[in-house]
């Protein structure tokens, strides 16, 4: 699909992009180029393709859900302002 002068001034006024006169070919041309591209792809059988979920297809590798910091709940609770049932009290942003 060929992208003409005309084509590139109505998308550059859409996108509120100011364009010089002597660019204007240059984006053509290149406009046309990624919508050639887009055809191929489209074009391509993906029918018999399994969709993944990455490009790569590879395995997470998980690790183990350790605490690994000590719990310090009870030395925050002491310097905060106002607590309750081990729980902070905040002062209520909602009626």
């Amino acid at each position: 699909m060929a992208v003409d002068r005309s084509q590139v001034k109505k998308i550059a006024q859409l996108a509120r992009l100011e364009i010089s006169e002597s660019e204007i070919d240059d984006y053509a041309r290149d406009m046309s180029r990624i919508l050639e591209l887009v055809e191929q792809m489209d074009a391509a059988e993906t029918q018999t393709v399994a969709p993944m979920a990455h490009p790569q297809d590879g395995r997470l590798r998980l690790r183990q859900d350790i605490a690994d910091e000590p719990n310090r709940r009870e030395e925050f609770q002491r310097i905060a302002p106002a607590t309750e049932a081990g729980f902070y009290l905040v002062p209520r942003v909602v009626e």
